[in-house]
C-alpha cells in the first residue's frame, strides 16, 4: 500500500504472508477476527507467544498471518507503542523499513520490498509519508546491536539494488542520506562501549521464521 513500485516488475512478487501490528488492547478482538475470515489459529504458538505475537493460517489459500502485539520482535525489538494511531492502514514507512532492516538473516524478498520502499519514499523529518531519518538514527544510536544489523543490511540492500532494473542512483542517494543521519547522531557511552566489543559477541537474535520464500511474479 505504501509502495506503488511493488506492483510492477522487477519489484512485484507473490505474497504468501501478511504481517500486522496491533495494540495489546486489541489482542482479544484479533483472536476472534481472523478465525471469522476463515483463518485457523495456531493454538500452541498463540498459547506460548500470545502475549507478543499471534499466528493464523488459511489452508485453503496458503496464506499465513503474523500479528505482532505492540512491538516487532525479530532479531531486535522495534517498539511501536504510541506509533499505531496515525491515519491509514499501514505502519509508517520508517517503521516498515525498520521491521525488515532489523532482521539479521534478511532474505531476498525482504530486500526487494525494501528497495521498493526506499524508491517510493524520500528521506525527511516530520512527514508520515517519508522515511524519517532522525527517528531511524535515534533508535540505531540507542542500541549498538540494532545499529550494526542496520549497517550490514544497508550494505546488502545496496548490493540487491545493483542487481535490479530500478533507479539505482535514487535509491543509493536515499540510503546515503539515511546513513549519514545515523552516523551524525551522537552515540551514548553505553553504545560506544559495546562498539568496542564489536562482532566478537553476538548482538542479534535468530527468531524462528515461518515465512514463505521469495516468489517473483
Amino acid at each position: 500500500m505504501h509502495s506503488p513500485s511493488a506492483h510492477h516488475p522487477p519489484l512485484r512478487r507473490k505474497y504468501g504472508d501478511l504481517d500486522y501490528v496491533i495494540s495489546a488492547k486489541d489482542r482479544k478482538a484479533a483472536l476472534a477476527f481472523f478465525p471469522s475470515l476463515g483463518y485457523e489459529a495456531n493454538e500452541r504458538f498463540n498459547l506460548m507467544q500470545g502475549d507478543r505475537r499471534l499466528y493464523f493460517f488459511d489452508g485453503n489459500n496458503g496464506k499465513q498471518v503474523d500479528v505482532f502485539i505492540d512491538v516487532i520482535r525479530m532479531s531486535h525489538v522495534i517498539d511501536l507503542r504510541g506509533r499505531l494511531a496515525h491515519n491509514g492502514p499501514c505502519a509508517s514507512p520508517s517503521d516498515l523499513l525498520l521491521s525488515k532492516l532489523q532482521i539479521y538473516e534478511v532474505n531476498r524478498k525482504d530486500l526487494v520490498d525494501l528497495t521498493a520502499l526506499v524508491l517510493d519514499h524520500p528521506i525527511a523529518t516530520g512527514d508520515d509519508e517519508a522515511i524519517d531519518a532522525a527517528y531511524v538514527a535515534r533508535l540505531a544510536c540507542a542500541d549498538w546491536g540494532l545499529c550494526r544489523t542496520l549497517e550490514i543490511n544497508v550494505a546488502k540492500l545496496r548490493h540487491t539494488v545493483d542487481e535490479l532494473d530500478v533507479d539505482r542512483d535514487l535509491v543509493r542517494s536515499r540510503l546515503d542520506e539515511l546513513w549519514s543521519a545515523v552516523e551524525a547522531q551522537p552515540k551514548p557511552l553505553k553504545w560506544r562501549m559495546r562498539a568496542q566489543v564489536g562482532d566478537r559477541m553476538r548482538w542479534y537474535e535468530l527468531p524462528e521464521e515461518v515465512r514463505s520464500p521469495y516468489q517473483p511474479e
